[in-house]
């Protein structure tokens, strides 16, 4: 049944829908543009056709659109990418223009063409070579591997994967002369736009948001007034919009105002991204079999072709482990990607059919879908995948350890090491006698599989181990059984296929009489430890680095026997609100 709506109804109508089933999704751990997508599905004209002014809200949408990119923009920080190393910056700056390549050999097989006003070809392959930021990082962070190495190359390349989406824009207006002087012509206006908006962002706008900077509500609009003043610009010299309130985002990223205007415009933004991506959905046919084949092999696509990032990281020494895992991250279609189908359909004269735009939404969905079940089993897929490359005669980070031959014993072992590792490291460095605190760091070993930390390690001289401390093996190979104190001091909340009960649990089993300490934020877990036999129970929070390096010391030499049941007695009258 068809319901007369005026504007107002009906965003009424796309907003109520759009909270319903984000409630749906959220409790399904599925991404929110999904509900948004299929909220427009179900009140649209395919669904139940509860919205009939689809002009109206698309003007509405296309608002969203706007403030989307202003606030990606303002998280590209171009100072921080530029000393982000060479893993990030190489990779990120191959895997797109390597996708686009694979992308039209690939979507050229199952009958996508250039010519004719139609573009599909270009279009699928520049789609599917970007990858979600929304997605990954509400899954990474959620994983707390945000600050692992993998997780820290996956963000960097999800940045530059943003800065090619610019170019993208750039010659999307004038896609449709192949000639190459009217493309260079629109990278030149692009480039300049860049440059003038840099050059105001640095010479005129700092003196205008100090004098609007005392009353924080001018900030905003000051930043707001500066998107759609790019926007504006970016349309009259021939560039979209979006892209000018992109780079106004950008130009705006370095600034000690940028928090501000990011924290104010994000509630704004949300508000009209969710009216973008409802009449997005609106707009979705009901797709056809040829449609439906052509979102199985797109899926398939986005999956393997994020494959090339393992040889680039993997040519830079950094283990299998670290080339894969991004891989896996990034496996899946960007929002970014349904922008560009969208501006697609959009232009005049139009440059793809809503089939295409239909395909990329649709691999979006599945693929974000697939994502989140591949993210959260990344650790097994990695191990999976780096045993088949091991048999096929690739070699791993382990095997020059493999090839040392382990003639001295390591009183001390750390199974893992990441920041509490390293802040206790620098206690055992600095405290004390210089000749005493060098002799004992060096009876120290680390096991991790972390090569920016092995090689970090080794240049300070420590013995490290490559390897995965989830596996007994690992700890029987790097001769556990020989130390006298083993320290676990990764949180369960961090570890990745173990905890510290089964590493409790694998130590004592190879060496039934050395001392073991266990790392956990909970109080009441911290107990659990004590009762399954942990000698000592690190809780950042409870003990300093400083604190925690002299009872390691100490309980090395003496026994943690004292210190054990003082801590034990101490956590249990420890009533806190959130223990």
């Amino acid at each position: 049944m068809t319901i007369p709506t005026d504007l107002l109804s009906g965003i009424a109508i796309c907003v109520g829908a759009a909270a319903l089933l984000a409630l749906i999704g959220w409790r399904l751990h599925q991404p929110l543009i999904l509900a948004y997508l299929l909220a427009g599905v179900v009140i649209g004209p395919v669904g139940l056709k509860w919205v009939t002014d689809l002009t109206s809200i698309q003007t509405v949408a296309e608002i969203g659109l706007i403030l989307l990119l202003f606030v990606i923009g303002l998280e590209i920080d171009l100072k921080k990418l530029a000393s982000a190393g060479p893993p990030m910056l190489l990779t990120g700056a191959l895997q797109v223009p390597i996708c686009i390549a694979l992308g039209l050999g690939y979507f050229a097989l199952f009958g996508a063409r250039v010519g004719g006003g139609d573009y599909s070809l270009i279009y699928l392959a520049a789609c599917m070579s970007l990858s979600s930021t929304l997605v990954v990082v509400k899954l990474l962070n959620d994983r707390m591997e945000l600050d692992t190495l993998p997780g820290r190359i996956t963000l960097g390349v999800l940045v530059i994967q943003d800065l090619w989406a610019v170019v993208m824009l750039a010659v999307q207006p004038n896609i449709s002369n192949p000639n190459l002087l009217p493309l260079a012509f629109s990278l030149w206006k692009g480039a300049l736009l860049v440059v003038g908006a840099l050059a105001l962002s640095k010479y005129v706008l700092p003196y205008l948001f100090r004098s609007v900077a005392k009353a924080p509500e001018l900030v905003l609009v000051t930043g707001l007034a500066w998107c759609f003043f790019v926007a504006g610009v970016a349309s009259f010299i021939g560039l979209s919009r979006e892209m000018g309130a992109l780079i106004a985002g950008v130009s705006l990223s370095t600034f000690p105002y940028n928090l501000d205007v990011m924290a104010k415009a994000t509630s704004i933004r949300d508000f009209f991204v969710t009216l973008f991506f409802v009449a997005l959905g609106m707009q979705i046919p009901i797709p056809s079999l040829r449609v439906l084949g052509l979102v199985a092999v797109a899926s398939v696509f986005v999956i393997l072709s994020r494959v090339v990032v393992v040889p680039i990281l993997y040519a830079l020494r950094l283990g299998l482990r670290t080339s894969l895992v991004p891989a896996i991250n990034l496996a899946q279609v960007s929002e970014f990607s349904i922008v560009i189908a969208f501006l697609g359909v959009s232009a005049r004269p139009q440059q793809i059919g809503t089939d295409v735009l239909t395909v990329v939404i649709l691999t979006f969905a599945v693929t974000s879908v697939a994502s989140t079940y591949m993210i959260n089993s990344s650790y097994r897929i990695q191990n999976l995948l780096t045993g088949l490359l091991k048999r096929i005669g690739l070699r791993d980070l382990d095997v020059a350890a493999a090839q040392e031959e382990e003639a001295e014993r390591y009183p001390v072992v750390f199974l893992g090491f990441f920041r509490d590792a390293s802040s206790i490291l620098y206690e055992f460095e600095h405290e004390g006698d210089v000749e005493e605190s060098k002799d004992f760091v060096s009876k120290i070993m680390v096991i991790d599989f972390n090569p920016t930390v092995m090689r970090e390690l080794r240049r300070r001289g420590i013995k490290v181990v490559y390897g995965d401390i989830a596996h007994a093996d690992t700890l029987r190979h790097a001769g556990v059984e020989a130390a006298d104190l083993v320290v676990s001091s990764i949180t369960d909340d961090v570890l990745r296929g173990t905890s510290n009960l089964r590493l409790l649990k694998n130590v004592r089993t190879q060496a039934p009489h050395v001392r073991v300490v266990l790392t956990t934020e909970h109080i009441p877990q911290a107990l659990r430890f004590y009762e399954a036999g942990a000698d000592f129970v690190f809780i950042p929070r409870l003990y300093s680095a400083a604190a925690c390096a002299r009872i390691l010391r100490k309980g090395l030499k003496e026994g943690f026997e004292e210190v054990r049941r003082q801590a034990i007695g101490h956590l249990q009258h420890r009533q806190e609100v959130l223990a």
